[in-house]
């Protein structure tokens, strides 16, 4: 990872307090590089999608696009709420009220923009990474990041130290997945 984070952020010398704000700069990092955001207009594309499929209420939009995406991104219903009034006050989507629920369905208008968008849904992205696999390595960051900092805060020295040799072998071993054919 380029940037602004240094492998050489960790001091052994200087205990508990350096290996935690080595942890947190590397969790701070991984949210930021590769968390598993995604952009506006990912949600438009999306919600246009799927309901050229079917129509769909809100919460179906946004448990469907978890499911597509295999977990690594569930839209809150503050991205995909206010893209469904964008939509509908374009005239691309009308809502009509079923069971207590808006159901939303495309108009011609908007069969025939989710027809011509150049946009694919993340899901069926080709030449993209996994978007599952995407989100498997940031988690397992934090994940690890987060027992470092429980081992600096309650370890002893000598556990410490043992740590941040682990860590080091670590990260010696995630190069060498890169390094491979």
């Amino acid at each position: 990872m380029s940037g602004s984070f240094k492998t050489s952020s960790f001091d052994p010398s200087k205990g508990a307090e350096s290996m935690w704000q080595a942890m947190d700069q590397l969790r701070s990092q991984f949210e930021k590089r590769v968390g598993t955001r995604m952009g506006r207009g990912d949600v438009r594309v999306s919600v246009l999608a799927l309901l050229k499929e079917e129509p769909m209420h809100g919460y179906q939009i946004i448990r469907e696009i978890e499911e597509r995406t295999e977990g690594s991104w569930k839209p809150s219903a503050g991205s995909v709420y206010p893209t469904l009034q964008l939509l509908a006050d374009e005239g691309l989507i009308t809502a009509a009220e079923s069971n207590g629920r808006k159901t939303y369905t495309l108009t011609d208008a908007g069969r025939e923009e989710a027809e011509g968008a150049d946009a694919t849904p993340p899901w069926e992205a080709t030449g993209s990474r996994d978007l599952h696999a995407m989100g498997e390595l940031p988690k397992a960051g934090i994940n690890l990041a987060q027992a470092a900092a429980q081992v600096g805060r309650q370890g002893t020295p000598e556990q410490v130290k043992e740590a941040a040799s682990v860590l080091d072998e670590t990260r010696r071993r995630m190069y060498a997945i890169l390094a491979q054919d």
